[in-house]
């Protein structure tokens, strides 16, 4: 019967409503929903040691290792002076968009180029650290003190001072008037 309620379980959310087979169903169906999509939030301030590893916060660490075998993949925010580090599941995705984007359009070719180009997988150690590669810690001006911000599904690294500046820049575009929202930001509540 276990056996049945886990692969019920595994299948999707479909299963579920066809048919519900108790509490003990829905459990494994939430469980199951979850460790499959990566959610990280908030901030933390972490330091890079002397051989470019930070660590990762404790909250991610099992999670990062079960599903991923703490598989990870790190490359740059072509926008902004920061790190992308992706769980390598998710990565696969981005890998799997970059690839459907044309090598003829320069644009896209200039997207690809740079994201693939500094792609670097990292894998969690033993300590829960990962090490961050020197043109990548070159690219984000990482030094001593750097934040680790949860973006739902990836983390973006930063030097502290430049975590700072942009915090302040984004607070001030958001008092202004002149903030225009998208049509998909005017729906969102907060």
């Amino acid at each position: 019967m276990s056996k049945q309620i886990i692969n019920l379980a595994e299948s999707g959310r479909k299963w579920f409503f066809v048919e519900n087979f108790g509490r003990k169903s829905q459990i494994l169906t939430i469980q199951t929903e979850k460790r499959n999509k990566f959610m990280f939030r908030g901030a933390s301030a972490v330091n890079l040691d002397a051989k470019g590893r930070i660590s990762i916060p404790t909250r991610y660490r099992a999670e990062l290792l079960e599903q991923n075998q703490g598989q990870m993949v790190c490359t740059v925010d072509i926008r902004q002076p920061c790190l992308l580090l992706y769980p390598l599941q998710e990565w696969e995705i981005i890998e799997q968009k970059l690839l459907e984007l044309s090598n003829f359009d320069p644009v896209q070719r200039s997207l690809q180029r740079v994201m693939l180009g500094y792609a670097t997988e990292c894998e969690l150690d033993s300590a829960g650290r990962i090490l961050i590669s020197g043109p990548l810690r070159q690219h984000a001006k990482l030094e001593k003190s750097i934040m680790l911000v949860g973006q739902l599904n990836k983390f973006e690294i930063w030097s502290d001072a430049e975590w700072q500046a942009q915090v302040e820049q984004d607070m001030a575009l958001g008092a202004t008037d002149t903030f225009a929202l998208s049509e998909k930001l005017k729906t969102l509540s907060l």
